[in-house]
């Protein structure tokens, strides 16, 4: 188990993160799922990580984000502009400064 995991809502937003993280960091998706059971479900292995929500600007990952301040209040909300409305379209350089201000290592090249 890493030390840090971000919790986004697809595979395209993972896809989108992982590239820039340079210290181990596991992303799960929810695909969608807003029930309290599944986000438990996948957060059980995590058990004293770092939980970060890093959902898109929209009213999906608005539901997302309510669920997972519910459930997991310690959990650090990451946001993106409403300007790109999805993770996955966010350019990477804004992605990038977004997880640094959250202490999380970032490869150089994408902050230049």
């Amino acid at each position: 188990m890493t030390e840090k995991v971000i919790v986004v809502e697809g595979s395209s937003d993972r896809k989108r993160i992982a590239p820039l993280l340079d210290e181990p960091v596991d992303i799960i998706c929810t695909n969608g799922t807003a029930s309290p059971t599944r986000i438990e479900e996948l957060l059980e292995p995590y058990e004293g990580a770092d939980i970060f929500a890093f959902f898109d600007a929209d009213r999906s990952g608005e539901k997302l984000r309510a669920l997972l301040r519910r459930e997991y209040p310690e959990a650090r909300h990451l946001y993106t502009d409403r300007v790109y409305r999805e993770v996955a379209t966010t350019p990477l350089r804004v992605l990038a400064e977004e997880l640094l201000s959250a202490n999380i290592e970032i490869k150089t090249e994408f902050l230049l």
